[in-house]
């Protein structure tokens, strides 16, 4: 957290500042470093963690008292630990909105508070204590590790901070520090492969590039340059020159170059280019890294740029190198058309591959390392090396043309034009595309920050976001298509308007879902040239690569490399074309290209989303359609296959609500072409996770459509609008609507198509939806569900099997269902899937069991089969979820088994695991554990080993919650466990009475109950009553002693008549003294 906070994180304003972290993936990253840093501090370092730091930390934060459960004295909004420092300061102390924090324990615990606002906490700490080493080991420590190098021994540092230092926590602040530092080294290193993966220069790219500038300064009157060198001898393993934290600014290394005509010029290389730096001549001086010119794509280009000899002399020094060093034309041409790798050869990257089609066949490759000689690849960004093109010498004289019209390597992003005798010929040869080919000089604004920074939602799916390219060996491999295919991408690049449409056609002939056909396209640069032909005037054209990209596009690189061109821009611009059958294929290619997380979002940027939305706005369900309607029909139904791709995003989920998709997706649901339904459907499926969308849903009345064509017969359409319904009948709303429009019957009749399990687990998991309805339960009843679901937990996948318990324990609301679950064997099923160790499904089968173990006969056979046993293994998970619904099972189970007592005390260490459970931080596993303790202590024994194990004082800490649902099983707890030696005057002493009094203020009426009793038991000891008495708890309770809940009134009574009885005896011993 320091030189990865001052160097790797990314901020608004200088770092001495008082700026904040930027929204950016780099910063992301970093702060969920910290985060689980900080989370698991306490549990592997116990002894550091409860170092108390020199100064707090402090920042503004978003928690509030009413956040602060246990440890803590709770004083209006202000908020103290109960452990202090040796000064008597609290550890941690909330003064909204600011809060102060002195140990890495308290720390650990403020951020388990903070559920999903940890990163939130995490980033305004970082930002408000921009040196939180100095404020946690004081400036001396800080100071001596600034001093020392980056390569100084972490030992010998140690040594000196003792030596400095003889403070008693010398020890401990030396290991903070090594731990600090350890982390440090965490998170530069994990910036570092934040920069791994993106597009650009790579440091064998430009080592390349330096080892050509260097064989092109030869000696005597051929040199262009003095000399070219590295500011670094030292290569790190990933080959990059520049410190770490300067790589964490996707910076690769710096040269010092001397032209013969000006100046000594520093060069900084990153990723993103070449630029100008202040003057790096010593590695550690940080004054000159920042960038005083525009950034270039290549070094000739910027030294091109500044050095007029260079410029005027390097052509002809090329042309002398490209004699000495490249292969022969025919080497070149067959690496060309084969494209493949010989053994041994790195694989490059298919930005790199598929630049340009000119650029391409510039490319020298790497000579195999087995031939022994070490030869140097140019750089394809060297575009005046004069290497002989495939395409022939016609073609070499054309780019020779192009050439001049480019300006020192600078980036024009140009329409294809020409004159008016040559238009045509233009508008359809890649040759006249200077844009695409000149040498690139990038103007980048400094400190620009993408307009996305942090990623989509996690739940997208991230496939095919990384796939590797895979190439054919050798070109005995390759079908006569691969080579047709090339000759006619050939023809493509060079013929006119007719010769454009006419090989068009001629590669919609050949089978382009094969995927040999698909990347022959692609190797030989073809997918530039379609890309390119969508800018065109002419239609036809248009239409031709539209129709060809439709179809690659369902290829994972080919959709890959669509992206990376760039070429989803100018497909979404086609969208708003007045030619339909244009707007339809475009729609079609989006869909099938937007099935990664980069293409959905730029979809979105390039504002996709509003006019695919557009495109839905049609009449689908009339009779008698005219050409033109029809038409319309099509666009609408792919326009909503595109949006179907794209909901998989949550950001694009929101862009469609706001576009009003919701109401015109609704309308085509009417529509009797299953072809249109189901993109529809789907859609509207996707979305249906969020509640917004569950809302408009309503509001729309698109629930009685998805229940009609809940009927028809295309299982793929049945199992949208099933899963559809699953999402939407979460809320009760919903759920009564699919009654109410008779979808309940359909929903079961979809479980005899046992063979389809993606449609069974969309049925399934509707009826546990609806099924949470008592209403809905009854009508399932009618149609004999619970049977079906019954025989249907065994021999099923996960996702099949999570469903059918879950509705099989909602059936378990009405009590005739329970012996219905018995009688089908039901029970013996739902045991053996206490051995899973799947989470969700745990949960499901554990709230089941639960539900049957509160019939007897259940009980019986549940204890038979050892499942007691079993579903108290399962506090041993280390899902919340799974431990609070296993804890819930256990109550039932207590309670109804025959020798409950005798059972408990058989597991052995099941007792003391319950009571470990109590320093859970999950509210439901708290109440979930109390409520368990309350039926444990009936048995007196048990209690008796419940006390030994220290419940008391555990149950003590608790009772500062606000959370009603664990107060109320914890007061019960409390009022148990008093049934056993001394506990009452233990609970009382510990300081459990005063919290109880204050939950009397509740406004839960089971919270009152079981507060009552446990103060009724409590005020059998004199002391309690006192306490109580004090706190002003007689008032409440005669209050309570006119509830119509009679058990509640003699509670109250007790708890008053022993308050009164304490006091009679106290004053006839006055008196009578």
């Amino acid at each position: 957290m320091g030189l990865s906070l001052t160097k790797a994180a990314q901020w608004t304003t200088a770092s001495s500042g008082t700026g904040k972290l930027e929204l950016t993936t780099m910063n992301e990253s970093l702060l969920k470093e910290v985060l689980r840093f900080v989370e698991q501090f306490s549990s592997q370092h116990p002894q550091e963690s409860e170092h108390v730091f020199e100064k707090p930390l402090q920042w503004s934060t978003t928690l509030v008292a009413s956040d602060f459960k246990t440890d803590y004295d709770i004083s209006d909004s202000d908020v103290q630990s109960h452990e202090k420092d040796s000064e008597g300061r609290p550890l941690l102390q909330l003064s909204p909105p600011t809060v102060y924090v002195r140990s890495f324990s308290q720390l650990s615990k403020l951020l388990h508070l903070s559920d999903d606002k940890k990163l939130e906490e995490v980033q305004a700490c970082l930002e408000e204590n921009r040196d939180p080493v100095v404020k946690i080991l004081g400036p001396s420590f800080a100071s001596i590790l600034e001093e020392e190098d980056a390569d100084t021994d972490v030992l010998s540092l140690a040594d000196k901070v003792k030596e400095d230092d003889q403070d008693k926590d010398s020890d401990v602040k030396v290991k903070l520090l090594l731990l600090l530092q350890n982390m440090d080294n965490q998170l530069l290193s994990q910036s570092l492969k934040e920069i791994d993966g993106q597009v650009g220069l790579d440091p064998a790219v430009v080592r390349n590039e330096v080892e050509l500038l260097k064989r092109l300064c030869s000696e005597g009157e051929k040199r262009v340059l003095k000399s070219v060198r590295y500011t670094s001898d030292y290569v790190f393993s990933n080959g990059c020159r520049a410190p770490p934290w300067k790589q964490a600014l996707n910076e690769i290394c710096y040269l010092v170059i001397e032209p013969f005509d000006t100046e000594t010029l520093y060069i900084t290389c990153s990723t993103a280019g070449y630029f100008l730096n202040g003057g790096i001549k010593q590695e550690r001086e940080e004054s000159g890294y920042e960038r005083t010119s525009d950034t270039y794509e290549d070094l000739e280009a910027l030294l091109k740029s500044t050095s007029p000899y260079f410029a005027e002399n390097t052509n002809k020094q090329q042309q002398e190198f490209a004699v000495q060093e490249l292969p022969s034309t025919q080497e070149i041409q067959h690496v060309e058309s084969v494209d493949a790798k010989e053994q041994g050869q790195p694989q490059r990257s298919f930005e790199q591959q598929e630049k340009n089609v000119h650029e391409k066949a510039r490319q020298q490759r790497a000579p195999n390392k087995a031939h022994g000689g070490k030869k140097y690849e140019p750089c394809p960004r060297w575009k005046n090396l004069c290497l002989v093109s495939p395409c022939g010498e016609a073609e070499e004289k054309k780019l020779g043309k192009s050439s001049g019209e480019e300006k020192s390597g600078k980036i024009q992003k140009k329409k294809m034009e020409a004159g008016a005798k040559t238009k045509m010929k233009a508008d359809f040869s890649v040759s006249s595309l200077p844009g695409r080919l000149s040498s690139q000089k990038i103007k980048t604004p400094a400190g620009s920050v993408p307009v996305d920074a942090f990623s989509e939602s996690s739940a997208e799916s991230e496939e095919e976001e990384e796939q590797p390219e895979r190439r054919q060996e050798s070109n005995t491999d390759l079908p006569p298509e691969y080579w047709q295919i090339q000759k006619l991408v050939k023809y493509l690049k060079a013929g006119d308007q007719k010769a454009t449409v006419l090989t068009l056609c001629a590669m919609m002939d050949f089978n382009l879902m094969q995927e040999t056909c698909q990347l022959a396209i692609r190797d030989v640069g073809g997918l530039e040239v379609l890309i390119n032909l969508l800018d065109t005037d002419e239609v036809k054209c248009k239409i031709g690569s539209l129709k060809i990209l439709r179809k690659i596009s369902h290829n994972v690189q080919i959709r890959q490399a669509i992206v990376d061109m760039g070429g989803l821009q100018g497909i979404v611009e086609i969208l708003d074309s007045p030619v339909k059958q244009l707007k339809a294929l475009a729609a079609e290619t989006i869909a099938n290209v937007a099935m990664f997380r980069k293409a959905r979002r730029n979809v979105r940027r390039y504002g996709g989303i509003k006019k695919l939305v557009k495109l839905l706005d049609c009449v689908p369900n009339l009779a008698g359609l005219t050409e033109n309607e029809e038409k319309d029909v099509e666009v609408a139904r792919c326009g909503a296959l595109a949006l179907w791709s794209c909901s998989k995003s949550t950001k694009n989920k929101e862009a469609i609500r706001k576009a009003g998709g919701v109401p015109l997706l609704g309308r085509l649901l009417k529509s009797p072409h299953e072809n249109m339904l189901i993109p529809v459907v789907g859609t509207l499926q996707e979305c249906a996770s969020e509640e917004s969308y569950r809302m408009a849903i309503q509001t729309e009345k698109i629930i009685k459509d998805l229940v009609q064509n809940l009927s028809r017969d295309n299982d793929e359409l049945q199992m949208h609008c099933a899963s559809a319904i699953f999402k939407c009948a979460e809320d009760k709303q919903t759920r009564d609507l699919v009654r109410m429009y008779k979808g309940l019957q359909p929903l079961v009749l979809l479980l005899s198509k046992a063979d389809n399990k993606q449609l069974l687990a969309a049925a399934t998991g509707a009826i546990w939806k609806c099924s949470i309805s008592v209403e809905n339960v009854a009508k399932f009843q009618d149609y004999k569900a619970l049977e079906t679901l019954v025989g249907m937990l065994t021999d099923q996948p996960e996702e099949v099997l999570v469903n059918v318990v879950g509705a099989v324990g909602e059936f378990t609301q009405i009590p005739s269902n329970k012996t219905t679950i018995r009688k089908c064997g039901g029970i013996r099923s739902l045991v053996n899937l206490l051995t899973g160790t799947n989470q969700a499904l745990l949960v499901n089968v554990t709230k089941a069991v639960g539900a049957c173990a509160t019939d007897k006969n259940n009980m019986a056979i549940i204890d038979q089969l050892d499942g007691v046993r079993l579903v108290w293994s399962l506090l041993k998970n280390p899902s919340a979820d799974v431990q609070s619904s296993a804890a819930w099972a256990l109550c039932p189970c207590i309670k109804n088994a025959k020798d409950a007592g005798e059972m408990v005390r058989s597991f052995v260490g099941g007792l003391e695991l319950i009571v470990n459970l109590l320093k859970s931080t999950n509210n439901e596993v708290l109440a979930s554990i109390c409520a368990a303790i309350a039926k444990i202590a009936t048995d007196k024994e048990n209690l008796a080993v419940l006390t030994d194990h220290g419940v008391v004082q555990l149950l003590v800490k608790l009772t500062n919650t606000t959370d009603d649902r664990l107060r109320r099983h914890l007061a019960e707890a409390v009022g148990h466990c008093c049934m056993w030696g001394s506990n009452r005057a233990a609970f009382g002493e510990a300081g459990a009475v005063a919290p109880l009094v204050r939950y009397l203020k509740s406004k839960d009426e089971a919270v009152h109950l079981s507060t009552a009793m446990a103060l009724y038991q409590l005020s059998m000891d004199p002391n309690n009553c006192i306490t109580m008495h004090e706190r002003g708890v007689v008032k409440p309770l005669i209050h309570l002693m006119g509830s119509d809940d009679e058990t509640l009134q003699e509670f109250a009574a007790g708890c008053v008549r022993n308050i009164r009885m304490l006091a009679k005896a106290y004053r006839n011993a006055r008196l009578f003294k």
